[in-house]
């Protein structure tokens, strides 16, 4: 089979699409030279991509700005040469299927491939559709998505497919050594931990709480391993020079094996992107999550809320941040065994552990 995969910008259109390329290897469906990522030049996917050994190649686009209207007349002129690029990708890759997960990159390639008629579907990984998305529900074949609420802002019912986040059958998938929190962390193995992060770069709210509750946090019957994110780190490192706080909590930067060490956290503290949702829901680890109120839509609440209600995890908004109530819920979790085993379940609900080959299951259905 010879698919183009399309998405860009962010983690979470990138990653679904590196767990399928993964599983397709895995099963002998495609190999390397039969598939083939879009993205842009300054997007995450430039640099995720190429470094797995896929195969890439780019569009030039931007996103529509909603303060400036007049700098749309660049925005539509770039969609218009983006999808002449576009079909010549695929009429020299000729693809069995395209696939897009969401970013402006995929509304070009998608709309191209579907008005060429080639079979087209897309995937939704958030609670809340992403404009590309809901522009490119009317054109292709099948509309893979995670969460419920996502189904109906779709107007075209009879393509959905509930296929569950690729990203939770990779993680399940991944054979990596866990590691070891006494040898690698200087942590002792005998206690609950606790996963702090908000992402790779880090989250300003979240190290702020965490600088704020350092001193009660001492003396807790948990510990705490805290990544502050590679941009942050240092100022935290400054700051915590006036600090003292305990030997059960363990600062990182960053941390290379997130997939490693989430299976021995008895909670992760995270942001609500579609990705980390994936990962820790196909574990089954307890979450309390503080969205960002930085991104479209405010999708990451939306995501957040979902977990909430299904009993997976506890929301914070940033605006409710604070000592109190971020001490209080870790607590909340960790100290009452019976209601930290009930999250669990229902976290490990949400996951969906084949939702790779689902996925792989509907391009194969539509591939010519």
């Amino acid at each position: 089979m010879r698919v183009i995969f399309t998405g860009g910008g962010t983690g979470g259109h990138i990653y679904p699409i590196m767990a399928i390329i993964d599983r397709l290897k895995q099963q002998k469906i495609a190999s390397n030279d039969e598939i083939l990522f879009v993205g842009t030049k300054k997007g995450l996917e430039a640099k995720i991509v190429p470094a797995a050994g896929v195969n890439f190649t780019t569009i030039d686009i931007q996103g529509f700005n909603r303060k400036h209207l007049l700098k749309n007349f660049t925005t539509v002129n770039l969609f218009i040469k983006a999808t002449k690029r576009a079909k010549k990708i695929l009429t020299a890759f000729k693809p069995d299927v395209v696939v897009g997960t969401g970013g402006y990159v995929s509304g070009a390639l998608v709309y191209a491939a579907a008005k060429m008629h080639i079979p087209t579907m897309i995937h939704e990984s958030n609670s809340v559709v992403g404009v590309a998305n809901k522009f490119l529900g009317h054109y292709v074949d099948k509309i893979c998505y995670t969460f419920d609420d996502a189904a109906t802002q779709f107007a075209e019912k009879e393509k959905l497919v509930k296929t569950g986040n690729p990203r939770s059958q990779q993680i399940l998938n991944l054979h990596s050594p866990q590691i070891d929190l006494q040898k690698e962390l200087q942590l002792n193995p005998k206690i609950s931990t606790v996963l702090v992060f908000g992402g790779s770069r880090g989250a300003l709210a979240i190290n702020r709480v965490m600088l704020k509750s350092l001193m009660k946090l001492k003396n807790k019957p948990y510990q705490i391993i805290w990544v502050t994110g590679t941009f942050y780190f240092a100022k935290v490192k400054e700051k915590l020079q006036n600090i003292e706080y305990g030997d059960n909590i363990k600062i990182l930067s960053y941390i290379q094996n997130m997939p490693a060490l989430l299976p021995e956290m008895a909670c992760v503290v995270s942001r609500s992107g579609a990705t980390s949702i994936a990962e820790f829901t196909a574990l089954g680890v307890p979450a309390i999550l503080i969205p960002s109120p930085n991104v479209t839509h405010n999708h990451q609440m939306k995501n957040a809320l979902d977990l909430e209600k299904a009993g997976a995890a506890l929301v914070i908004s940033e605006a409710d941040l604070n000592p109190n109530s971020f001490i209080s819920s870790i607590d909340h979790i960790l100290l009452d065994e019976k209601y930290a085993t009930e999250m669990s379940a229902a976290s490990k609900k949400l996951g969906v552990p084949d939702a790779a080959d689902e996925v792989i299951k509907v391009m194969q259905e539509i591939s010519r």
